[in-house]
């Protein structure tokens, strides 16, 4: 009997990786969705590559804090670092949603939020608590906008209650953002993707 041979003796080549979302809209483009008076607008306008970052919070540095670890906390001048696994960077990424239909719109949860590059969908990091500030970023984690712990949360109508905040995503520190996407699920009819770079 014969063994069975390899269908292709010719060495694998590799090609680029095709972008997923050929059509993706760029940094700062709104993308509309819901129906009727339940209508609202999507925006991603800003994404910085990190490769760690320090936070702050006004309970998790307080000295009873503290003692309470048992240990010292290598705090800096109340600032803690964070670190991402070796060969990753993180990912902040900032989003603006607008309510612009005249009834309340139920916000996307930030699990509805996926970074992908080259194949592969990245979920956001949260933060532990919404009382944590990030140095050199400005404004809040989207998911403690939008309730508590960010599961779900409503939009009122107008641009005075638009919910405008970062996510934060832990990535290969080798992504290139010019291939890599913002895909929302805005709704159950509404996918919008953004270039990131």
């Amino acid at each position: 009997p014969t063994s069975p041979t390899s269908a292709s003796a010719a060495p694998a080549t590799s090609s680029p990786t095709a972008t997923p979302y050929p059509g993706a809209l760029s940094l700062g483009a709104d993308a509309p969705f819901g129906i009727g008076g339940k209508t609202g607008s999507a925006r991603v306008y800003k994404a910085d590559l990190v490769a760690d970052y320090t936070w702050t919070s006004p309970s998790f540095n307080s000295p009873s804090e503290q003692r309470l670890t048992g240990e010292a906390l290598e705090t800096q001048k109340g600032y803690n670092t964070e670190k991402p696994n070796e060969g990753n960077a993180f990912l902040f990424v900032s989003v603006k949603l607008t309510d612009t239909g005249s009834e309340s719109i139920v916000a996307p949860s930030p699990a509805q939020f996926m970074v992908n590059y080259n194949g592969n969908n990245y979920p956001y990091r949260s933060l532990s608590s919404p009382d944590i500030s990030v140095g050199g970023i400005r404004g809040t984690q989207y998911d403690y906008l939008i309730g508590k712990g960010g599961v779900s949360g409503y939009i009122m109508p107008g641009e005075s209650n638009a919910v405008d905040g970062f996510l934060i995503y832990e990535v290969p520190a080798s992504i290139d953002l010019t291939r890599a996407t913002m895909v929302i699920t805005l709704d159950s009819q509404h996918t919008s993707a953004w270039k990131l770079a």
